[in-house]
């Protein structure tokens, strides 16, 4: 049974945008929500999804009963509010322009081992068309180091609702968001792989969000 309210549980700040949040998706992007059981109740896990609009985290993000972690761009702490609200809602900041963030890749691996969540894009970036695009070995790396679950997630129309080059969002336009069950280690990670170890994984990763689809419509 789905808990009422999990914001309870949640540090304060995160705990009201995750209830407003999860309202919003109600009442402006009226899709499904499928696969909610297969979301580990304890313990870290990675949720790995497509990504094709900025609508992605957060409407992902509503539906998980537990408190997650996120990435943002370094360029987003740009002002005293923006600042406190990513600070507040634990948000991990990252130099998309400096190559590799070294700094931003231990703090990942600090709270998964600490028992977190977090949600990465193994796209790496936006899809410029709505179309699944091919991974990175950066979700590879991150939970080949870690050994935590992958659970596959797949939205459905945030590009349409809120695609690329797009200034205002689509309301009205039915998101679907479909969680899959969960990618153990032993699935996604091939240690005899050699080099091409991070990249295996991160194509296992995107093939089983590939393979996830719509729930079936209910006919009356």
């Amino acid at each position: 049974m789905t808990e009422p309210f999990p914001q309870a549980r949640m540090q304060r700040v995160y705990g009201v945008c995750h209830y407003w949040i999860r309202v919003s998706f109600d009442m402006f992007f009226r899709g499904e929500v499928a696969g909610l059981e297969h979301l580990p109740r304890q313990g870290a896990f990675l949720i790995a999804a497509n990504h094709a609009s900025h609508l992605d985290p957060p409407m992902i993000g509503s539906q998980v009963p537990r408190q997650m972690s996120f990435f943002a761009r370094k360029t987003l702490w740009s002002g005293p509010m923006s600042s406190w609200w990513l600070d507040a809602v634990g948000t991990i900041p990252v130099d998309r322009d400096g190559g590799q963030d070294v700094g931003a890749l231990k703090r990942v691996l600090r709270a998964l081992a600490a028992g977190r969540i977090m949600i990465l894009f193994p796209e790496g970036t936006r899809s410029p068309d709505g179309a699944l695009q091919p991974p990175k070995p950066g979700i590879g790396f991150i939970v080949c180091k870690t050994q935590v679950p992958v659970v596959p997630v797949r939205i459905f129309g945030s590009f349409e609702a809120f695609g690329k080059g797009m200034k205002l969002p689509r309301f009205g336009t039915p998101l679907t968001v479909v969680f899959g069950r969960p990618i153990a280690p032993a699935v996604y990670d091939d240690p005899s792989a050699g080099k091409e170890r991070y990249q295996v994984a991160s194509a296992r990763i995107m093939a089983e969000i590939a393979r996830l689809q719509p729930p079936a419509e209910t006919v009356i």
